[in-house]
């Protein structure tokens, strides 16, 4: 007798971000140490490749594997960008931030205060991939967000323009 199936299972939410790597396993290892992540199931495939791993960062799951010639699926790494990014809510930003440095993660912008309300860090991981980091300090209304958004923006320096005069 089939056992009823739950439509989202058990430990997912709605969206689980999905990861495409150039060397998994070493990837593993490193959002271990970076984010604490524990690995909930792993498939090997080919020699030295994952084909599918899902992790957990605090209560969420996040979905990795090996990119795989043919599939059209490439790693950052071969893109030589990524498109995307994770977005990592945890309770303590700086401690979290710190560790992903210690763990090999890049800083691409340090910690602050946003006027969003978060306090909040963005990095790159050594994998190509793209985390923010944040640590939610102010609920703030979109009215407010608005206004403090262009009191950020004015402050910021303008760029100039390229075109000839």
């Amino acid at each position: 007798m089939p056992s009823q199936a739950k439509p989202i299972p058990q430990g997912f939410h709605t969206a689980t971000p999905y990861l495409t790597l150039n060397d998994a396993s070493r990837a593993i290892d490193f959002y271990k140490r970076a984010f604490g992540a524990q690995e909930v199931m792993r498939m090997d495939g080919p020699p030295g490749k994952v084909v599918h791993a899902e992790i957990k960062i605090g209560d969420s799951i996040i979905m990795l594997g090996d990119e795989m010639p043919g599939m059209g699926n490439p790693s950052p790494q071969t893109l030589g960008n990524t498109t995307g990014g994770i977005m990592l809510y945890v309770t303590d930003v700086d401690a979290v931030f710190q560790q992903a440095i210690a763990a090999g993660a890049k800083s691409e912008a340090p910690v602050t205060d946003m006027f969003w309300g978060d306090r909040y860090g963005r990095l790159k991981d050594p994998f190509g991939h793209a985390w923010s980091v944040a640590t939610h300090k102010e609920d703030v209304s979109p009215a407010e967000m608005q206004k403090r958004m262009k009191e950020a923006m004015a402050k910021m320096p303008q760029q100039q323009s390229k075109s000839a005069h």
